[in-house]
């Protein structure tokens, strides 16, 4: 059984990117990430247009996320607070983001900018988190710091409000950046932000671990929203068959993640999952310097 992507032009499994949209809709409920950092670099080896994977795969990280975000609720492991200033920064970054996207998606470049951004930023954060898990667990002979620990220049910026649930007193200036920034990069790359927002929190915001995964679930989900409606409004490259197949997909997988977030803790699974997107990065330098290799479209039903 096949269905047509009318947007994209070609046919597809729809078992098979169902199924990849629980593995990715897993990870995302699990470590807090969109998912959007591997599915839509996924999307794009498997023969869906760059421009296409990135506006269609934001709607897999709505549904996804929403999923994600609601257990957590439960478990009153989500700042809104924080989540709302971070929200606030991201809808001007989204907008940006749209600017610069369609404007390049003008001058043909748009296919280029989604891969090289993919290599560069998967590519360095994956290293980062790698030394970071490392370094947790003792191996390269590093002085713990204290959690309590915060920069000093953070510590010392103006607008100061009290975040109770995540126990605390910092500027608005720091989140609003950050959620600038995932903005706009949910707009260009077609991913929530978590993969960044996730490090951004812990080791700039210094918010605890136990809001963290929930609080950046919740913001991603109006930002990818408002991104998506950008990107169906603007540039017609929302394709809605593509999108909720992953959309299901990601919902089922999101709530397997929040299952596994209880149970599967510690520097050993940021260990797995550094690889892990170390990996995409990797894979996705390759396909700018090799040629694409045709079997791959197999997977997704060719064109």
């Amino acid at each position: 059984m096949e269905f047509y992507l009318p947007i994209a032009e070609m046919s597809i499994n729809p078992v098979g990117f169902l199924i990849l949209g629980i593995v990715v809709g897993t990870l995302s409920g699990t470590f807090g990430v969109g998912g959007g950092f591997l599915m839509t670099p996924l999307l794009i080896l498997l023969g869906i247009p760059p421009a296409i994977a990135v506006a269609s795969e934001a709607n897999h990280i709505v549904g996804s996320s929403l999923s994600g975000t609601i257990g957590h609720l439960r478990r009153r492991a989500v700042d809104i607070r924080m989540g709302n200033v971070l929200l606030t920064g991201g809808v001007l970054g989204s907008i940006v983001g749209i600017l610069i996207f369609n404007s390049l998606k003008e001058a043909g470049f748009v296919d280029l900018l989604v891969t090289i951004a993919y290599f560069f930023f998967l590519t360095i954060i994956g290293l980062l988190m790698l030394y970071e898990s490392l370094d947790s667990m003792g191996l390269l002979g590093h002085k713990k710091r204290s959690r309590f620990y915060h920069h000093s220049w953070v510590m010392g910026l103006p607008l100061k409000v009290r975040f109770r649930r995540s126990g605390l007193y910092i500027s608005l200036i720091p989140p609003y950046l950050v959620g600038f920034v995932v903005g706009i990069l949910s707009a260009i790359m077609g991913v929530g932000g978590g993969f960044i927002m996730i490090p951004a929190m812990i080791y700039i915001l210094r918010m605890p671990t136990s809001v963290v995964v929930g609080t950046s679930l919740y913001q991603i989900i109006f930002i990818t929203s408002i991104v998506t409606i950008l990107h169906a409004a603007t540039n017609q490259t929302v394709d809605f068959v593509l999108a909720l197949i992953l959309l299901i997909g990601g919902t089922i997988g999101a709530q397997l993640g929040v299952r596994l977030s209880n149970k599967l803790k510690g520097p050993a699974l940021r260990v797995a999952l550094s690889i892990l997107v170390l990996s995409v990065g990797i894979v996705m330098g390759l396909e700018l310097i090799l040629e694409p290799d045709q079997s791959i479209t197999i997977l997704a039903g060719g064109h």
